[in-house]
């Protein structure tokens, strides 16, 4: 499958950016679309819709690869998830998973998806063949993270739930497939990001 480049930047730009697309956002939107065509395991552009959306959503537009709480360093991403934790910010988490282990490596949210603990490092480490465990830092780079989020979502190595479950002949659960990723939060945010990544692509 070929995607239409151009007519897929027009028809985004205003929609989802304002009218006005950074170089860094078209290259990350280019990257996702080039693994997409690249991959061959379906043709569906709905899954392609999906997850740029995704991408969109966790990156605050941006379409790079962040850290949790978009900092600029490891550093500075754990004392402002400290400082959360402390006020009582973060009523999910039990643990602060983001404290450097006796090795010094963090466990943070990173991506175009943000993937967090250990575990879950481990695991899209075997998924995508990447050593992520002694180097999760490199869930930064635009390659790795792009990776992460199609293999991911795919597979349904976040959540359990896949792109499948959701997109197939005959159904469109555009609310439902925020699950991929994280129950429902913002799942109609998510959802309307989705629609218009989709009518770009022509769908």
């Amino acid at each position: 499958m070929v995607i239409d480049r151009k007519g897929f930047f027009d028809g985004v730009r205003g929609p989802l950016y304002g009218g006005r697309l950074a170089r860094a956002q078209v290259a990350g939107m280019t990257a996702l679309i080039d693994r997409f065509e690249a991959d061959g395991e379906t043709g569906d552009r709905r899954f392609l819709a999906y997850m740029l959306a995704t991408a969109h959503h966790e990156t605050g537009g941006r379409m790079q690869p962040v850290r949790e709480t978009f900092a600029a360093s490891d550093d500075t991403a754990i004392a402002r998830l400290d400082r959360a934790f402390a006020e009582g910010r973060l009523p999910q988490v039990s643990a602060p998973y983001w404290r450097r282990d006796a090795d010094g490596r963090t466990w943070l949210g990173r991506g175009l998806v943000q993937i967090t603990h250990r575990r879950n490092y481990e695991r899209l480490s075997s998924l995508i063949g990447v050593d992520l465990v002694q180097r999760p830092e490199r869930a930064m780079e635009m390659a790795v993270s792009v990776e992460i989020l199609v293999v991911g979502m795919l597979r349904g190595a976040f959540t359990g739930r896949r792109l499948a479950d959701c997109f197939s002949p005959g159904r469109a659960d555009w609310i439902g497939a925020r699950r991929i990723i994280n129950g429902l939060d913002r799942a109609e945010r998510v959802a309307g990001y989705g629609r218009a990544f989709f009518a770009a692509l022509g769908g």
